[in-house]
């Protein structure tokens, strides 16, 4: 399927950059990897602590949003309800560290994602939309070398409909010839598609627990598009 267009043939393309442009999210399962590790419960499966550390995690967003700050945060929450022994201060700081080993990680970009911009930027208007603590994701934007294929960068605390519905009246978007590039059905699919925007779904095989969800079907005049890599947009747009 080759992608609807405006009159001079380019589109308005929003892309996602955590797991989409750039790996995200191993890095933070390898943390959660060595923080189970590190606790050894002697009750509770690694899989009966992980889903405390998600419901921990969920609780976490909405007092301190997203990041490594919030992560950090969900282990010590975590390690506090399920460890009989007191946190001491060594073992706040072993904990937090588990976190902040992935704030120097290199940014590793996703095979055909640089070539596959280059070859977007010069057809149409790449907007990188992301959520998250601003610092830390400027800090990748920054990091990444791929800045300057984009028109410009946003940064919110969540990607919700609003969200959305305020970046097409920032940059006074058509819906019909505007897209959202992700792998996160929950943050960059659905709401997308609720604001009455196109949306494209790259599928990742690591996208967060807390990311996923049903994807939305689209309705008419919406489309959705499913691509297995990102280098594959190239065949539509």
């Amino acid at each position: 399927m080759v992608a609807k267009t405006n009159s001079n043939g380019a589109q308005t393309l929003l892309i996602d950059a955590d797991d989409t442009l750039w790996e995200n999210n191993i890095y933070f399962e390898r943390a959660i990897g060595k923080f189970i590790a590190f606790l050894n419960h002697h009750e509770y499966s690694p899989e009966q602590v992980r889903e405390v550390l998600n419901q921990v995690e969920r609780e976490s967003i909405v007092t301190h949003g997203y990041g490594l700050h919030s992560f950090a945060h969900s282990l010590v929450q975590t390690f506090e309800r399920l460890a009989i022994e007191t946190i001491t201060p060594a073992l706040h700081e072993t904990i937090n560290g588990f976190a902040h080993t992935i704030a120097g990680h290199p940014v590793e970009i996703i095979a055909g994602v640089t070539e596959t911009l280059q070859y977007l930027s010069q057809r149409h208007h790449l907007i990188l939309m992301t959520k998250g603590a601003f610092a830390e994701q400027n800090g990748k934007v920054e990091r990444s070398g791929l800045k300057d294929y984009f028109a410009a960068v946003e940064i919110v605390s969540e990607k919700d409909v609003p969200s959305y519905q305020a970046v097409i009246s920032k940059y006074s978007l058509s819906p019909d010839a505007t897209w959202m590039i992700g792998n996160s059905p929950k943050s960059d699919i659905n709401p997308a598609l609720g604001a009455g925007l196109n949306a494209v779904f790259v599928p990742h095989g690591d996208t967060w627990v807390l990311e996923h969800e049903e994807v939305a079907s689209a309705e008419p005049p919406r489309t959705l598009l499913v691509v297995e890599k990102f280098w594959h947009l190239q065949r539509h747009f």
